[in-house]
């Protein structure tokens, strides 16, 4: 069972002063969340790649890498990339550069994405949004399989046997699929036998996802992969304290505003304190509490899902830094130990 972070490198407003701090400032935060991360023993970071002002990072694999030097261990994974308004061969040097300098620890998470900016920022139409996706990860898988490429598309220039460089440390690098719940986004990463993440935010139930699992391994069992093999993860928002009453206190402002900021983008109704309280029960997909709340809920969404990595998506809007990187502490140092030995001795009963 692998535990980590995810992170959309936010750069919302301040909840109490109101302040914006600066894209820089932030990205550097980032950076060092990602050295304690790694140095408390987690398993992986991601970040997301987002093109708005309240967001930091239009390009994930730089910012890894600032990381990759300062790091030994941790794996570092776009969370997600963009990839209809991407180029393949763009994002696989990314990432293989990435990979290079990590000695092996990259890893690409591809999505359709929930924000459209980018797609008048790199001249696409949004009518061809599913299109678009599935001819652009079928370049990418071709890139990471071959050093010369023959491909021609619709929506990309033809490449006649060109090589791409350079070459990813592991091969093949891990491509996965992320999707906010979509059924066909399960089928077709289970079709291509990739790994599968899902991201489990909002006022859903996790339990809403154990279908999408279940279509996931159907369809990769069909493909003649062993579904047992590929890995499943999630995401979810949440934040650790040492005491339960403390984390949900610290969390709500910033998550009430977040929240709330995208209801009124979205047209979707507002957010209340009583929508929080219900998302941060057992059952809800906010996993906020002391670490032996936050783990046993871990330990839950693994047996009743299938799970295999669990990221955290902290902080959720702008909270202090200082808060975060003690979240982040005891993500590694308190919960993810208790998760680790629940699941070992569960799996060896299961046996």
């Amino acid at each position: 069972m692998e535990l980590g972070i995810s992170s959309f490198v936010e750069t919302t407003p301040d909840v109490v002063t109101g302040e914006t701090m600066s894209h820089a400032q932030r990205m550097r935060e980032v950076v060092e969340e990602i050295v304690l991360a790694d140095r408390v023993g987690l398993d992986v970071y991601g970040i997301g790649e987002h093109h708005r002002p309240d967001f930091a990072a239009s390009s994930p694999a730089v910012i890894m890498a600032a990381a990759a030097s300062l790091t030994t261990n941790i794996r570092l994974t776009s969370a997600v990339m963009i990839l209809s308004s991407s180029d393949p061969v763009r994002v696989y040097q990314d990432f293989a550069t990435l990979d290079g300098l990590s000695d092996g620890r990259a890893e690409i998470m591809v999505g359709r994405g929930s924000f459209t900016e980018s797609f008048p920022l790199f001249g696409y139409d949004l009518k061809d949004y599913e299109e678009i996706f599935a001819e652009k990860l079928d370049l990418l898988l071709q890139i990471r399989e071959s050093e010369r490429i023959t491909w021609e598309g619709k929506y990309r220039p033809a490449i006649s046997d060109l090589p791409v460089y350079p070459r990813a440390v592991q091969q093949p690098l891990p491509v996965w699929i992320g999707s906010a719940g979509s059924p066909e986004s399960a089928v077709r990463a289970g079709e291509l036998g990739l790994p599968f993440a899902l991201a489990i935010i909002g006022g859903v139930l996790p339990s809403q996802f154990v279908r999408h699992v279940q279509l996931y391994k159907e369809a990769a069992a069909k493909a003649g992969f062993d579904p047992a093999k590929l890995p499943v993860a999630s995401h979810s928002h949440g934040f650790i304290a040492k005491d339960t009453k403390t984390a949900l206190e610290k969390f709500f402002p910033s998550t009430y505003a977040r929240t709330n900021f995208r209801a009124q983008e979205k047209g979707l109704p507002p957010y209340s304190r009583a929508d929080y309280d219900a998302a941060c029960s057992f059952d809800g997909a906010l996993y906020v509490g002391d670490p032996e709340t936050v783990a046993n809920k871990i330990i839950y969404l693994r047996k009743q899902i299938g799970i295999t990595r669990f990221l955290l998506h902290v902080p959720h809007g702008t909270m202090p830094h200082d808060e975060v990187m003690e979240a982040i502490r005891l993500l590694g140092t308190e919960v993810a130990p208790r998760v680790r030995e629940e699941i070992t001795r569960w799996e060896a009963a299961e046996e």
